[in-house]
């Protein structure tokens, strides 16, 4: 008797992730669908939005908060459009701005603060600069692509919660921020990685790469933790390149019959494996939501309109993702602060 009471906890929480899961699922599937449907530039945005909103939580956010995470989104993409205008053609002054705010989300990050909003952001202030400078017809475009990405991922998350609610008289377990010392050297060495990267991609003429690469590099940075051993941070960079793997196979079976509905059920089935991961209590939760940011990348923007991004073969881009990977494993190695890394060792 005593067994099956320890037991149902456990079953509680097994089921309320699943269930989580199938949100995920069901909102990145119907949203990649219409979002190519529809002809969008970037198919992934409202898609990855939405899935950032459902892992971040059991419960469905309260229209408040909706609203100002939406609202602080479109106002730093907005900011973002203002700088790329104005400081664009002056190298220098831009990456230094964009600096300020690669820094403050990474401070945000390193405290435990702001929730999937951060990473949303430095994604948005990855792309908004990137299309900005190097595609100049989408320059006039970049708000209504933002505007559309941010509206779509907060309706797929409420009709995710709508068509898969918690069951009455079940109330998921709260899951507070843990809130912590924020690290500055942290932050400014995270910063410098990404800046990087993004000041070698905006020198590039391929589009494709310029997203990619970037947005991996942040990806990997949110999850990375240098005190782990040797063998885990292997394999967070072997779940994260799986990611890019399945996009490359699952454009594969695509080619073989390219139709809305085959479409659905390959994003469907990827988004279950992956999703359903990311949705678990498990330290490897993060590693698979990577995987999963990823996927919806790299299988975007081969059935994206960009100019280009179908030329490119999927190994290439996955190439990119696996650059991208080693990159920031290796400099965040040299660069993150050691003191913190050896306090971290004793404590475990």
């Amino acid at each position: 008797m005593s067994a099956e009471i320890a037991q149902a906890p456990f079953s509680a929480a097994a089921a309320e992730q699943r269930r989580k899961g199938l949100r995920v699922a069901f909102a990145v599937s119907i949203g990649f669908i219409f979002a190519v449907y529809s002809g969008a530039i970037v198919p992934f945005l409202g898609p990855l939005f939405a899935a950032q909103f459902l892992l971040g939580s059991s419960m469905p956010m309260p229209l408040g908060k909706t609203l100002g995470m939406a609202a602080l989104i479109l106002v730093a993409g907005l900011f973002l459009m203002v700088l790329t205008s104005a400081f664009g053609d002056r190298p220098a002054t831009f990456l230094m701005l964009l600096a300020l705010i690669y820094f403050s989300c990474f401070v945000a990050q390193s405290s435990g603060r702001g929730g999937p909003a951060t990473f949303l952001v430095l994604v948005v202030a990855i792309i908004v600069p990137l299309l900005g400078i190097l595609n100049r017809d989408l320059a006039n475009s970049i708000l209504s692509i933002l505007v559309t990405g941010v509206l779509s991922g907060t309706l797929l998350m409420w009709l995710a919660y709508a068509i898969i609610p918690e069951p009455p008289g079940m109330s998921p377990a709260v899951e507070l921020p843990t809130m912590r010392v924020p690290s500055y050297l942290r932050a400014l060495a995270n910063t410098v990685i990404l800046l990087a990267a993004v000041a070698i991609c905006l020198t590039s003429d391929q589009l494709a790469a310029a997203l990619v690469i970037p947005i991996t590099v942040a990806s990997l940075l949110g999850q990375l933790d240098v005190a782990a051993s040797g063998r885990a941070a292997v394999g967070l960079v072997i779940v994260n390149l799986l990611g890019g793997a399945l996009a490359s196979v699952a454009y594969a079976i695509l080619t073989l019959r390219p139709n809305l509905f085959f479409m659905f059920l390959i994003v469907l089935v990827v988004t279950l494996l992956l999703g359903g991961r990311a949705a678990a209590r498990s330290k490897d939760a993060g590693m698979f939501a990577g995987a999963l940011t990823i996927f919806l990348i790299l299988f975007g923007l081969g059935v994206s309109p960009l100019p280009g991004s179908a030329a490119e073969s999927f190994s290439t881009r996955i190439l990119y993702v696996a650059a991208a990977l080693i990159y920031a494993l290796i400099a965040a190695a040299l660069l993150w602060p050691r003191r913190q890394v050896q306090v971290r060792r004793l404590s475990e």
